[in-house]
C-alpha cells in the first residue's frame, strides 16, 4: 500500500486493518525530514504493511495529545487499529526492517 498521510479527522480509519506504522513529524524537525525518506523507501519495499505519515502542526493537536506524542519523529505502530508499540527518533532502514519483521512475528 501507498504512503498515506493523515490528520486527526482521517487517523482512525487509516490504522483500522493489518498492521499500520505511523510516522508523527513536523516539517521544521531536522531529524524528521531525515527519517522521511527511509520511512518512504520502506513503504514501497513492504507493500503489506501500512505506512501513515502525520505532520503535527496547530490543527492536528488531538491524535498526537492522546498518544503521548512529546519528541518527533515518534513512530507508533497499530495491529488492527490497537497500538501496540512505540519508538522515538531517527531510525535506519534496517531497524526499521527488522522491526515490522518482529511486529509481524508477535
Amino acid at each position: 500500500m501507498a504512503l498515506q498521510h493523515a490528520n486527526d479527522e482521517t487517523f482512525a480509519g487509516l490504522i483500522g486493518s493489518g498492521i499500520t506504522l505511523v510516522d508523527f513529524w513536523a516539517t521544521w524537525c531536522g531529524p524528521c525530514r531525515m527519517f522521511g525518506p527511509i520511512f518512504e523507501s520502506v513503504s514501497e519495499k513492504i507493500p503489506d504493511v501500512n505506512f501513515i505519515k502525520f505532520e503535527i502542526d496547530e490543527t492536528n493537536r488531538r491524535t498526537p495529545t492522546k498518544y503521548g506524542i512529546r519528541s518527533i519523529p515518534s513512530i507508533l505502530a497499530f495491529k488492527n487499529g490497537e497500538l501496540v508499540e512505540a519508538r522515538t527518533g531517527l531510525m535506519d532502514e534496517e531497524t526499521v526492517i527488522t522491526w515490522i519483521n518482529e511486529l509481524k512475528a508477535s
